[in-house]
């Protein structure tokens, strides 16, 4: 589902308007960016945890050309599912 059909369902779910709940989503993801750029854990209860992670530096091949590379460490965003979401899943 791609950001516009969420928007459409959230708004019919809620009865606000496609503009308030665009405002809302819009402020929920600068706030979780912020968080997780401030090294916070995001907990969305029922649904899962987002956190960031330091991925070490490592050693890689350019696909192209074959030669060895080496990757640099990056942090990372990971998610985490809830254990009501995987036990839905997983009925």
């Amino acid at each position: 589902m791609k950001k516009q059909e969420l928007l459409k369902e959230l708004a019919k779910r809620t009865g606000l308007t496609k503009k308030d709940v665009e405002a809302v989503y819009n402020a929920l993801a600068d706030l979780q960016k912020e968080l997780l750029l401030n090294g916070e854990k995001v907990i969305l209860e029922n649904f899962g945890s987002l956190i960031t992670k330091d991925v070490a530096e490592r050693k890689g091949v350019n696909p192209k050309t074959g030669e060895s590379i080496m990757i640099k460490a990056r942090k990372a965003v990971k998610f985490k599912a809830s254990k009501t979401i995987k036990e839905d899943l997983n009925k």
